[in-house]
């Protein structure tokens, strides 16, 4: 993750965008007295979304969680 303060977003903005695409790396702005932001690719705010999406019933949640467990087993099974 990479910090920039808003002056340098603001000179390189187009430079920032492809590297947080590009790179699927966030880049966290400063702002002198105020709140810092962060910028993400859409692929990863969509992302984001899915995962809280799946993970607001907790018995899906639970399931998911299981999941991943049995594959960091070696219990799944590859199915391409």
């Amino acid at each position: 993750m990479r910090t920039v303060p808003y002056s340098e977003v603001r000179q390189n903005l187009a430079k920032m965008l492809d590297h947080v695409v590009d790179d699927a790396e966030e880049v966290v702005i400063t702002r002198s007295g105020g709140e810092a932001a962060v910028i993400i690719s859409l692929r990863e705010y969509e992302s984001l979304k899915e995962t809280a999406y799946l993970s607001a019933s907790p018995a899906n949640a639970r399931r998911l969680n299981e999941a991943v467990e049995e594959l960091r087993n070696g219990a799944g099974r590859c199915t391409t």
